[in-house]
């Protein structure tokens, strides 16, 4: 549990929390100096919310503290840096103490959590109080820092005793894990990704493995490289497990459990291993470092340049640096797009340079650029070889080589649906090389799976999806699929696992456990994947105006800025490879682009559909 600030029915003096600047060790009132051991301390109302230079040390009970201020002192003390919240138990009878688990979950409220004394509270003689914790649900992070949005009315309680020994309050019962505001989740906690290897990744196939990013949250100044390497160690989160594994042999942990991990002075982080790790060969060793490496990479400035492994015995297991990873382990697909791809305004694919903003778009070799088929949208393989096409009205998907003279053929997939709107939608390749598309005929909506683009279309199982598939994006991981899904007027962003029923099998391919990832959005227009873990989505509020935003797959917001304000978007196309401008399609300034730290450049008046590979 832990507070913004304070919560109503809190009366009386405030609790103190110290805040510090980390990165010069400072007291923030006293300048960059050593802590001091005596003088007056400030009380703080409010955690600071941007600087992650900011460190917040709370305070112990003070003799006499009324069981009010006991309640919000303990608050105060869990939004600290204090790793073992060792301070905050000091507001916890001895049994209290031993039974509260910290680490089991944490509540995120949209405020501070209210705190009201409930009719029990203590008067006069009495050795008894209770107080009730209440507010609005945002989300929760459970045992293995896995991030879920939540909704709802939080509602705990909280029961003190007066000790005998020395007549002070203390809390004896007591809701397991903690439980804080939005603020100070944003200033205690961090997203970091782990990474793990796609089920049906290409192992033996001489190429990189697949990786998968599971983003996790950990405590941002409470040694997070160690935190995120024991979550590392302990595998996937629920919900990722079914379709990735772990190069760590079960059971694999830190040989003691006060280690702490740092680089030293080559950037070089060492990782003592306990024995279940010691009969690993070398091949599992690198694959093992390879997801410790990429797991590490946005953890320090530069991230680390090189992992070493040790047996329990001390003696290396292996080594492996940043350069040799890149031939073990690869984000998704690990293709470099070399273009950007749109309709133009003669309904061709054309392509431009994916960083060439002064050279024009031309039409792609092959009939889907060369040809007289007219198109409405298009989706190019992530190796940029073939491409997909849907036709003007909607009714046909054609696939074709971006080889110059080649020709389309007949239709792969045709749809019956009345309208353009109630037939196909935009197409999708994954990492296996195989298309997707959703067919919107009311009377009979599909997901649809093409192998290798050809062939006899495959039923994609979604029966856990409520309402029609409105956009299908599938990661370059190859097991997670970004859906727009329309019901009663309403348009979510949902995110679901791609599984199969066997490495060669492509008959059985299911849609599992979809879930909702931009709750706060009524309708959402249009998305793409924006990096390993990420998504740039273009919707609204209820009542509100259009608006751009990235989103974790994982429904939480990533810290930093969103995109540039953007009027009447209709599509948005972005790259895994996170360095890649943005293109959007926007009803009033056509295709435009926007680049790191720039504004948004007109491309083209007349185009729309804009694609990357993928």
């Amino acid at each position: 549990m832990g507070a913004d600030r304070g919560g109503n029915g809190v009366r009386g003096r405030r609790p103190v929390r110290v805040v510090v600047y980390a990165g010069c060790g400072a007291l923030l009132l006293a300048g960059c100096a050593s802590m001091p051991d005596n003088g007056d301390l400030r009380g703080v109302e409010s955690t600071p919310r941007q600087d992650s230079q900011v460190r917040v040390y709370a305070m112990p009970p003070h003799p006499g503290a009324s069981a009010a201020e006991i309640v919000q002192g303990f608050l105060e003390a869990l939004t600290s840096d204090d790793a073992k919240y060792e301070t905050a138990g000091k507001y916890l009878t001895d049994g209290a103490r031993k039974a509260w688990d910290p680490y089991r979950s944490t509540t995120v409220l949209a405020d501070a959590p209210n705190s009201v004394a409930l009719p029990s509270e203590a008067k006069g003689g009495s050795r008894d109080a209770a107080f009730r914790l209440s507010g609005g649900k945002v989300a929760k992070v459970d045992v293995r820092h896995a991030y879920e949005p939540d909704a709802g009315e939080y509602s705990g309680s909280v029961h003190l005793t007066r000790l005998k020994s020395n007549k002070q309050w203390r809390i004896d019962a007591l809701p397991q894990g903690v439980v804080m505001g939005t603020s100070d989740f944003q200033r205690n906690y961090v997203s970091v990704n782990k990474y793990f290897y796609a089920s049906n990744g290409n192992s033996g196939s001489g190429r990189p493995l697949r990786t998968v990013a599971d983003p996790v949250y950990v405590r941002a100044q409470v040694d997070p490289m160690t935190q995120i390497v024991r979550a590392l160690l302990k595998g996937p989160t629920s919900w990722l497990d079914p379709v990735v594994r772990s190069s760590f042999p079960s059971g694999t942990e830190l040989r003691n459990s006060d280690v702490s991990l740092a680089p030293d002075d080559r950037n070089r982080v060492t990782v003592p291993l306990n024995d279940k790790a010691d009969r690993v060969g070398l091949p599992k060793c690198r694959q093992m470092a390879a997801q410790l490496l990429l797991t590490l990479q946005d953890l320090t400035p530069t991230g680390v340049d090189e992992v070493e492994f040790q047996k329990s015995d001390g003696t290396q297991l292996c080594v492996l640096n940043k350069s040799q990873a890149e031939g073990v382990a690869a984000h998704g697909t690990g293709e470099h797009p070399g273009y950007q791809y749109f309709i133009d305004h003669e309904q061709r694919l054309v392509r431009m340079p994916r960083e060439n903003s002064d050279r024009k778009p031309e039409p792609v070799p092959g009939a889907l650029g060369e040809g007289g088929k007219k198109l409405r949208a298009a989706a190019v393989a992530r190796d940029e070889g073939s491409a997909a096409g849907v036709s003007a009205d909607g009714r046909n998907l054609y696939v074709g080589s971006l080889v110059s003279g080649g020709s389309l053929g007949e239709p792969v997939v045709q749809s019956q649906g009345r309208t353009a709107d109630d037939r196909l939608t935009t197409p999708s390749w994954d990492a296996r090389g195989d298309l997707w598309v959703a067919d919107r005929d009311p009377k009979n909506p599909r997901l649809l799976l093409l192998e290798k683009g050809a062939g006899e279309p495959v039923v994609v199982g979604a029966s856990q999806l409520d309402g029609r598939i409105e956009a299908v994006r599938v990661a370059a991981d190859g097991v997670r699929i970004a859906l727009i899904v329309e019901k009663d007027g309403k348009s979510s962003l949902q995110i679901g696992r791609i599984q199969r029923s066997g490495p060669d099998d492509p008959r059985g391919v299911f849609v599992f456990d979809p879930r909702s990832v931009a709750p706060q959005l009524e309708e959402v227009t249009a998305m793409s994947w924006a990096g390993d873990s990420r998504l740039v989505v273009v919707g609204s509020e209820k009542g509100a105006v259009q608006q751009m935003r990235y989103v974790q797959v994982d429904g939480s917001t990533p810290l930093g800025t969103s995109p540039s304000a953007l009027a009447n978007v209709k599509e948005i196309a972005a790259s895994e490879d996170e360095q890649l401008p943005l293109v959007a399609h926007s009803e009033t300034d056509g295709i435009v682009r926007l680049s790191a730290g720039e504004q948004w450049q007109k491309v083209v008046q007349d185009g729309t559909a804009p694609v990357y590979p993928g």
